[in-house]
């Protein structure tokens, strides 16, 4: 019913030979037990915020809520284009007075996103289940690694959100006045309050609120490019002259190796236009059926419009000669010299201003789609508290989001803002993990080494790699002192706290295995015949979770505690629907047999005590709403019932175990106390 191995808790099923229950065919609270009062002020004041609970016996769930190709390229490759609005701008910023090499800098920018988007694509279909740099570097080179990409990937969305949201709030604030601007970053605040709660509603919905945002950035940013090209169409002759002449004398005073060094400086702090791509791959379980080709056709809408849009406003940049202003960004300066004179020129200007702000805004939402996933991904793997992988009634990681939402607001009022930090902090973990994942796909493809294209992709894995490595370690030695040590030191800090946290976990799941010594007590067979149900007389309704140590102790304990009294027992639990299982019907499918297998074996260990027994279950994404749903069902069936849970009992309680374990007996309890009925939580102690 929950994957804390610390808590045992519980709802019914579906009964084998007696009657079944009905199974609530939604997560909506049943018409069941008669609760007259309204729902707390809180409580719809969320509802209205959020939105209703959604229904998991609804088989068209999951195609409804799954991202069509378009769909999926706003909601995910809004981050890579948006990066367009800051990459390419800390890129031309760092060659200084030698801008010629801006040329040389485009193309080698193009070709290394359609690098990167080639070898995600691959990756796309060696995992088709979701291949994140957390998944892909875990597989391939181990756990440990895998760990630091996973950290690496969760501090990098929650500065996908905040770089998004500063640089969202640097392009509002580039057409206003500068008295104004005291009132950016409580706007950048807004933003990410505004898009927690919109996430929380369902990805879908968010996505489709912020699509025309999108379409506008598109035709407004298209429609620059084209037109600072084309009006300096007659001029390109002698741009052309003067390129060579300024290449001449860079070679004159730099030399060779020194032009070089520049423009792989320049490429390397430019590194914040490719930081994107990796969320498609990350997001596939998100993507409409077939999820690879969604994923795949994603990628290249993706790729192409972040090539042609990052190196067109770089080529613009040159063009036009732009530099910078205060108050302004760079695109902005541009805007102002291309539209400005054209008929109704104030107006696209702002139009397309208020585009990008507003596209850096959807582009946050890779943050709030990915982080979560990641963050869940690791709580299955046990490295983060387990309360990570639970959906909320929306079917949403409901926990992952707040605190993605909460960490980058965090980091927000940290830099106040200041989209050049921020980008250097977001830089170093994009490419640690981008490095991890080529490095990983490199290794892989060489020990197979089969199959005619085998060549063909190590060479892919091999140059992205490469290209991925070298941006890492050049961003890191530049900027080490300038903001990258917090990066590093974040990063550093959460990957020591998983370790702190598994272990945890692993220490507690081997002293409840303990209790599985007392199988050895129990008969093989009944001892004589086994009484049928009574549904009059005395039962005791048992909330359990997978069989186990924990279940197997609570049901023991209740003859030992109680001699002679209960005639039935009813095995109730809840199949949790988390992040795990929320894969589609098939995944539905097999949590729902692994309860019911799972309820059967506590069937048979009860009849082989000589006690009638039966079972029911749910299924749900709450174990204490639903269990409550069931207990009352249970006790409408067996008036007289008691309910009883099994807690592992620590002997010293500490603080940090309130937040690695959900306390879901007690909650439960709390619930059917007040209701007036009778539970009781038998303990399990552990030392």
């Amino acid at each position: 019913m929950s994957h804390d191995p610390a808590t045992q808790t519980a709802a019914p099923a579906e009964e084998p030979p007696p009657r079944l229950v009905p199974e609530p065919s939604t997560l909506a609270p049943e018409p069941g037990p008669p609760i007259a009062e309204p729902a707390p002020l809180p409580l719809r004041v969320w509802r209205f915020l959020v939105g209703a609970p959604r229904n998991l016996a609804d088989r068209s769930i999951f195609h409804r809520l799954a991202l069509i190709p378009f769909l999926a390229w706003v909601g995910l490759g809004a981050d890579g284009l948006s990066s367009s609005a800051y990459g390419p701008e800390e890129a031309f910023r760092s060659l200084g007075e030698h801008r010629y090499l801006a040329v040389v800098l485009a193309a080698v920018m193009a070709t290394t996103i359609l690098v990167i988007s080639a070898a995600y694509s691959r990756i796309i279909e060696a995992f088709p289940h979701g291949g994140g740099g957390y998944v892909v570097a875990s597989k391939l080179l181990g756990e440990r690694i895998g760990l630091t990409s996973g950290a690496a990937l969760v501090v990098d969305y929650v500065l996908t959100i905040t770089v998004s949201i500063a640089a969202a709030g640097d392009a509002l604030f580039s057409f206003v006045p500068l008295h104004f601007h005291v009132w950016k970053l409580p706007l950048e605040v807004f933003f990410i309050a505004g898009l927690t709660t919109l996430n929380i509603r369902g990805i879908r919905e968010s996505v489709m609120t912020l699509t025309p945002v999108f379409l506008i950035f598109l035709v407004t940013h298209a429609a620059l490019i084209l037109a600072g090209i084309g009006r300096h169409a007659a001029a390109l002759p002698a741009t052309a002259a003067g390129l060579g002449a300024g290449f001449h004398h860079g070679y004159a005073t730099l030399g060779t190796a020194g032009l070089l060094l520049l423009l792989v400086h320049a490429y390397s702090l430019g590194g914040g236009t490719y930081t994107g791509i990796e969320a498609v791959s990350n997001g596939i379980p998100i993507m409409r059926e077939p999820r690879v080709q969604t994923a795949k056709r994603t990628m290249i809408y993706m790729a192409s419009s972040l090539a042609v849009t990052a190196s067109g406003l770089l080529l613009c940049y040159l063009l036009w000669n732009v530099a910078h202003a205060e108050g302004k960004t760079l695109n902005a300066v541009l805007t102002e010299l291309v539209f400005g004179d054209l008929p109704f020129g104030r107006a696209l200007v702002v139009l397309t201003l208020f585009s990008e702000g507003a596209l850096l805004v959807v582009a946050a939402q890779a943050g709030f789609v990915d982080g979560p996933r990641v963050l869940s991904n690791m709580a299955i793997d046990s490295w983060v508290p387990r309360r990570f992988a639970a959906l909320s009634d929306r079917l949403t990681t409901q926990n992952g989001l707040l605190l993605m939402g909460a960490a980058s607001l965090a980091a927000l009022l940290y830099t106040r803002g200041d989209v050049r930090h921020i980008v250097v902090m977001y830089s170093i973990n994009v490419f640690l993990t981008f490095s991890l994942s080529m490095l990983s796909m490199t290794r892989a493809t060489w020990r197979r080494r089969r199959g005619r294209p085998w060549k063909r992709r190590m060479t892919l894995f091999g140059a992205g790699f490469l290209l991925c490595a070298t941006i890492l370690v050049i961003t890191v030695r530049e900027k080490f002192l300038v903001g990258g040590w917090i990066t590093l030191a974040v990063t550093g800090s959460l990957v020591v706290l998983c370790f702190v946290i598994r272990r945890h976990y692993r220490r507690v799941t081997a002293l409840i295995a303990k209790l599985y010594a007392e199988l050895n007590q129990l008969p093989p067979e009944p001892s004589g015949p086994v009484p049928d149900l009574d549904r009059q007389k005395p039962t005791a309704a048992v909330l359990v979770a997978a069989y186990g140590g924990l279940g197997i102790h609570t049901t023991l304990n209740i003859f030992r505690a109680f001699p002679g009294y209960f005639h039935n027992v009813v095995f109730v639990s809840v199949g949790v629907v988390d992040s795990g299982a929320f894969k589609g019907e098939e995944a539905l499918a097999e949590l729902r047999a692994r309860t019911e297998e799972a309820l059967q074996r506590y069937v048979g260990l009860a009849r082989r005590l000589g006690v009638a027994a039966t079972y029911r279950m749910a299924m749900g994404t709450d174990a204490v709403e639903e269990a409550e749903k069931l207990c009352h069902a249970v006790l409408e069936e067996f008036p007289r019932t008691t309910f009883v849970a099994g807690k592992v009992i620590f002997e010293r309680e500490r603080w940090y175990q309130r937040v690695l374990h959900n306390e879901t007996a007690y909650a439960i309890q709390k619930r059917l106390q007040w209701a007036g009925y009778s539970m009781v939580i038998l303990p399990a102690r552990v030392q």
